[in-house]
């Protein structure tokens, strides 16, 4: 009967700490590509995406995926945005890229 108790906490632990990982990860990355502000910025827009997910406490490695996905449009909304009100780059492309690329789910996401 323990084992059947401890079941759904352990199970909701799993998927916290995958979220994490997965919160982690982007964020990183955000931050060694775009800075502390984007990185600070992208947080929020990944954790907004996260409470609109239909069922977050049954989250799996998909969902969390597409919410990094989710938040990772936004980001690129907002430095290409920003991008065509100063100068064209194609430094902020790549960077996106690179974020997307390291994730295959992501890059399916998007095809």
């Amino acid at each position: 009967m323990d084992k059947e108790k401890s079941f759904p906490n352990s199970t909701c632990e799993g998927h916290i700490k995958m979220a994490e990982r997965e919160l982690s990860a982007f964020i990183l990355a955000v931050r060694e590509l775009f800075g502390p502000e984007q990185a600070r910025l992208s947080t929020e827009d990944w954790l907004d995406e996260l409470e609109l997910m239909d069922s977050p406490h049954r989250a799996t490695t998909r969902d969390c995926r597409a919410v990094t996905v989710a938040a990772s449009a936004r980001l690129a909304n907002r430095v290409t945005g920003a991008r065509d009100r100063r100068t064209p780059a194609s430094s902020t492309d790549s960077k996106l890229s690179k974020i997307l690329s390291s994730n295959c789910f992501a890059c399916a996401l998007l095809v």
